[in-house]
Order: structure tokens, then sequence, then C-alpha cells
């Protein structure tokens, strides 16, 4: 996934939906991480795709995603 692709997927993110995002090739106990309430931020100068849960910046790294897993608005009944 480019990181352009990744922005595309994460646009959606407006502060009120959760995030989980699990990383290809890592070695860790948890290669994933989760971020309560989303929110992209906007493509900087720096160009890295970032996301904020409004207490921490997440910089994600396209390349090495596996999937991501977005919270739907409303659940399906």
């Amino acid at each position: 996934m480019t990181p352009l692709q990744l922005r595309q997927a994460l646009s959606e993110l407006d502060g009120h939906r959760d995030l989980g995002v699990a990383f290809a090739d890592m070695h860790s106990p948890v290669p994933w991480i989760e971020v309560k309430k989303a929110m992209l931020i906007p493509d900087e100068p720096d160009h890295l795709v970032k996301v904020t849960d409004g207490k921490s910046i997440y910089i994600l790294d396209a390349e090495r995603i596996a999937w991501i897993r977005i919270e739907l608005k409303k659940p399906i009944a």
C-alpha cells in the first residue's frame, strides 16, 4: 500500500471512529495498535501518514501495514 492509498483509506476518520492497524513482519506479542476516536491529520510538509486520538500522534508506515479496521458509523443490523 502506498502512503496516498493509506491516506485515502483513512480519510473517513473524523474523531468519532476507532481504528485498528496490524503490521506485517512484526515480531512483538501484539503486532497491531488500536486508536480510539481516531482522526487523520491533514498532509503536512513531511508527507508522513499520521493519525491522532487527541492525546498522541501515531505515524503509520504504509508499506508495513497488513490490514486496517475502521469502526462503522452505525452497526449493521
